[in-house]
């Protein structure tokens, strides 16, 4: 378990975050070629094919929806992990808007917290320059930079940067947004993320996780697609569910767990923080 710090670009932080990552470097790194992927059950679908080692962003369709933002951020990242770490840096004010991260929710997505480095930013200039450490990280096979409501300083000279570190190291790059408006930026694909109606499982226990996603930009020229899409915990990939419209709650008592909310195990308030959860690695 990796002892709890928290990032700050001013003073010595910094230094004090690039230590480990460079230490990892020179213990793991290995030279990753620049391929796409495709979700396996999704090939039959025109989902369109993923680039790795490039920009890609994530925007929650309403505030509400940054937890499904991170999910699906999650859901794609589990297709292209090969062993390797994954980095995930967090705007501190995310923790009071949408919960603290729990690492069942990381289980379920199938993910183990353990080979994960969390870096916790004060604000959002902080972790952008984290994320940018973290996106020239050979050792990482991903890096996550989750970020909340407009940010002056990701513009795109800023996302050029993402984007060039990302090609430079071989580390797929997403970011993840909630409460802001999508700008021109450098990256290969723009998503827009809602939770929806999940699927009641035997015995009315909680549905997989269920988004409804609009590509909104991609280079490839596929933009404007929608789909409807089911987190299958047991095969580690998304289903498409476009078009299927889920079974109606019975009435009366009816369990209130499969309803229009992205079943992810992202504790409220009353959860415990970060470095209360035995297991986690975290760097700042």
């Amino acid at each position: 378990m990796f002892k709890t710090r928290t990032f700050s670009s001013q003073g010595r932080s910094l230094a004090r975050l690039e230590a480990p990552i460079l230490d990892l470097e020179r213990k793991n790194a290995y030279e990753k070629p620049v391929q796409a992927f495709t979700p396996p059950p999704l090939e039959q679908a025109a989902f369109p094919a993923l680039g790795r080692a490039v920009l890609h962003e994530v925007y929650a369709s309403t505030e509400a929806d940054a937890p499904s933002a991170a999910g699906f951020t999650l859901g794609l990242a589990r297709q292209i992990m090969r062993g390797r770490l994954l980095i995930w840096v967090r705007q501190d004010f995310l923790d009071i808007e949408a919960g603290f991260i729990n690492p069942t929710g990381l289980s379920e997505f199938g993910l183990n917290p353990a080979g994960m480095i969390r870096v916790r930013a004060r604000d959002a200039p902080d972790a952008l320059q984290a994320g940018l450490e973290a996106a020239r990280c050979a050792a990482a096979d991903v890096a996550v930079i989750e970020l909340w409501g407009e940010v002056r300083a990701l513009d795109l000279t800023a996302s050029r940067r993402l984007s060039l570190a990302a090609k430079t190291s071989g580390v797929t790059v997403f970011l993840a947004r909630a409460a802001a408006t999508p700008q021109p930026s450098a990256a290969a694909t723009r998503w827009g993320v809602q939770s929806a109606l999940s699927r009641a499982l035997p015995a009315n226990a909680p549905g997989n996780p269920v988004f409804n996603v609009r590509l909104l930009r991609h280079r490839g020229g596929v933009a404007g697609r929608e789909w409807r899409l089911e987190w299958n915990r047991d095969a580690g990939c998304f289903e498409d569910r476009t078009g299927i419209q889920p079974a109606a709650r019975p009435p009366g008592n009816g369990s209130p767990l499969s309803c229009d909310l992205v079943p992810l195990s992202f504790g409220g308030s009353g959860a415990q923080g970060p470095g209360e959860i035995p297991g986690w690695r975290e760097a700042g």
